[in-house]
């Protein structure tokens, strides 16, 4: 048996069953009970591989638990069978003190023969037996720490269509199915109070991605402030933030909030999770702007406040654009007279032209003669009045 694939199924488990019955196992633990080794044919059956010295494995373990939880109550046909790999014991029975699952007998050298022939490299490591070519084809942890129950019955038919599902939320256009999950409807205030999703229909939204411990996230949110309070003092114009909280615990994310006039979802909420996974947010600060029909419109809120401030609202395509325009123009003259022209120039905005001097193709601001329509590139005039 030189590693875990499998073409089908039943082979898998018989494969699975093999090792252990070649190893002198014929049962397996459920508790205080030996019960039979599975069969297979009627459930998914999965192995977990995890220990107790390992920090990452004890923190997936409790979710692993609601997951496993959740899928039985709900009749789903599935079984997870616990293989150790704790160094003694000891830390085997304190680390299966709790799982809801079936267990294979504590046994160093077996544990070893498991993991070699499942080509275990990491932990924790959550494999479906039946990874053939309609499965995942090696470890489904990352799934389940992404999806919860929702996961199974970890496919990769089904992985296709949870990313389907986040991709059409990132594009956006349903703030109810954005925030649907495990909110209560409602967000929160630093200095107390609530709002409820539907107060964010028609506005134009900041998803405000950051944590209390990033130093430029605190630099950051001073400039957000700023620019939010400069926005939302014009009565006509709809904005608002909902920060989405990257902190490391419960303290740090009041912190986080205290000083934000804007409302947060919940620390408690596995929505802060979804939002960070659907909108593929890899580092903080991160800024996405929802339009007032609730479609994406801008990944790149930070360096549009950083750059223009409540003058870029709504910070369209077309906004952003004038906004930099008009910026571009603050730093050129109204007006210069240059040597390779007679007459004086006049700044001008052309959609499109042609500079007399470099021949190249010009757009937007250009120095152009009213006399006899000369046109210069800003970058090409050499001599100013």
């Amino acid at each position: 048996m030189g590693g875990a694939a499998c073409e089908s199924a039943d082979f898998c488990i018989q494969n699975f069953k093999t090792l252990m019955e070649k190893e002198g196992i014929h049962h397996l633990l459920s508790g205080e009970q030996k019960v039979p080794l599975p069969l297979g044919k009627e459930k998914t059956i999965c192995l977990l591989f995890s220990a107790n010295w390992s920090r990452p494995c004890n923190a997936f373990i409790p979710q692993l638990v609601q997951v496993y939880n959740a899928l039985k109550e709900s009749g789903k046909e599935l079984e997870v069978i616990f293989v150790s790999l704790d160094r003694d014991e000891n830390g085997y029975r304190e680390h299966i003190r709790g799982m809801p699952w079936l267990v294979v007998p504590f046994d160093v050298n077996l544990q070893k023969i498991i993991g070699n022939v499942y080509e275990v490299n990491q932990i924790p490591s959550f494999m479906p037996l039946d990874v053939g070519t309609k499965l995942l084809a090696k470890d489904a942890v990352g799934l389940i720490q992404d999806y919860g129950a929702d996961a199974y019955p970890f496919t990769k038919k089904r992985q296709e269509e949870l990313k389907a599902l986040d991709a059409a939320k990132r594009k956006g256009g349903n703030l109810n199915e954005l925030f649907a999950n495990g909110i209560d409807d409602s967000f929160v205030y630093g200095k107390g109070g609530k709002l409820s999703a539907s107060d964010l229909v028609g506005k134009t939204i900041g998803l405000y991605f950051g944590a209390h411990w990033c130093p430029p996230c605190r630099d950051f949110t001073s400039q957000l402030i700023e620019a939010y309070n400069d926005i939302t003092t014009n009565k006509d114009q709809e904005f608002e933030v909902v920060f989405i909280s990257t902190d490391r615990d419960f303290k740090e994310f009041e912190l986080s909030i205290s000083k934000m006039p804007w409302p947060a979802i919940p620390f408690s909420s596995k929505t802060r999770q979804d939002l960070c996974r659907i909108f593929e947010v890899k580092w903080i600060p991160s800024l996405i702007f929802l339009g007032p029909n609730g479609k994406t419109i801008s990944t790149k809120g930070r360096e549009m406040v950083s750059l223009y401030g409540a003058r870029g609202f709504p910070f369209t395509e077309s906004k952003i654009l004038e906004t930099s325009l008009m910026k571009e123009k603050d730093g050129l003259p109204q007006q210069v007279k240059d040597s390779k022209h007679e007459h004086v120039l006049i700044l001008d905005m052309a959609k499109a032209y042609i500079c007399d001097f470099c021949k190249k193709r010009g757009s937007f601001w250009a120095f152009s003669c009213d006399v006899c329509g000369y046109d210069l590139h800003p970058s090409c005039i050499e001599e100013t009045l």
